[in-house]
């Protein structure tokens, strides 16, 4: 018998006695799991610090829960026990880590904040009688992401390239530095911890890297001060937002696994696959990023041509002697 993908997206169905992950009827509703993992929140004393929702309702970071299977439970677990331990070693080991193994973490934490996300969406909808209005983009990336989120209680094979890009890098953080981000309509995701940090565009078929591999090769080998970090968070961030396309894959069944190829992302009208590179909202992306150093919007795009930057000099070379906190 084939093994088979379950996809909430096709009937709606996200209620608290349902797994999740499989789809499967739970027992009870004391069948759940934390979206941000219990060491994390632990380590940083995260769970009673506001979280906020898209509605900018504030909840905590433990409230964030999802109904969840003992069988898939165990698996995650398996899965976090792995990165925990790698996360607590610092960046070589997470740098060793399988690819898959950290994206199947960023997804299970992300899919979780977009599982919450639909459950107040329809917590509002009830409330007010109106019908829960929700993107066929948003529920193709949502319903892809999912289906590989799978990977971790159905065996699967990713076909020609990994469906995201991925970033690990040295960072001198200051002790006790905890940053998360997030986009869910993009898909990207960032966290800086210990003497690391990672980003993930979840959804990209690894063309976000292509786009910024000149930079790439200017930071390998490299450790950054944070500021150098949040420019390339930042870059990373709106090209995720220029990205144009919506990523497709086939899915094909078989006894042993899933195989998953994705679509190629060309399409007729031949139009790039992002769209121009404008400096002035980058520069507001930087300005976000950049508050713990206060620059402003000013100071950054003070020449429109060539907007501030900590991570290269005038002569494309890497910028070494930084005199800024290490926030």
């Amino acid at each position: 018998m084939a093994a088979t993908l379950y996809n909430p997206f096709k009937q709606f169905q996200f209620d608290s006695d349902i797994c999740f992950l499989t789809g499967n009827k739970l027992q009870s509703e004391e069948e759940s799991i934390q979206v941000f993992p219990v060491w994390m929140m632990k380590s940083f004393q995260l769970e009673d610090k506001p979280f906020k929702m898209l509605d900018e309702n504030l909840v905590t970071y433990k409230s964030l829960k999802l109904p969840c299977s003992i069988t898939a439970a165990e698996a995650i677990e398996q899965m976090e026990r792995v990165v925990e331990q790698s996360f607590e070693q610092g960046y070589e080991a997470v740098k060793q880590l399988d690819p898959l193994l950290l994206f199947q973490w960023m997804t299970k934490i992300i899919y979780g904040v977009v599982f919450n996300e639909i459950l107040a969406g329809i917590r509002q909808q009830k409330a007010s009688g109106q019908d829960m209005n929700f993107s066929q983009a948003l529920a193709q990336r949502f319903t892809n992401l999912h289906a590989m989120l799978q990977s971790l209680v159905v065996p699967m094979e990713f076909e020609n390239t990994f469906p995201f890009s991925l970033v690990v890098v040295p960072v001198k953080n200051a002790p006790d530095t905890f940053m998360y981000r997030d986009e869910i309509n993009t898909l990207i995701f960032s966290i800086r911890m210990k003497d690391f940090a990672v980003i993930a565009c979840l959804q990209d078929n690894a063309t976000n890297n292509i786009y910024h591999e000149d930079i790439l090769k200017v930071i390998a080998g490299k450790t950054l001060h944070p500021i150098q970090f949040e420019e390339l968070c930042a870059r990373y961030f709106y090209s995720a937002y220029l990205f144009n396309r919506l990523p497709d894959y086939t899915y094909l069944n078989t006894p042993q696994k899933v195989y998953v190829e994705p679509m190629p992302l060309a399409d007729m009208s031949m139009k790039p696959i992002f769209d121009h590179w404008q400096n002035k909202t980058y520069g507001q992306v930087l300005e976000n990023f950049w508050k713990p150093w206060g620059l402003t919007l000013f100071e950054i795009i003070k020449n429109p041509e060539h907007p501030i930057s900590f991570l290269v000099d005038e002569a494309g070379e890497f910028v070494t002697d930084i005199a800024r906190p290490l926030n």
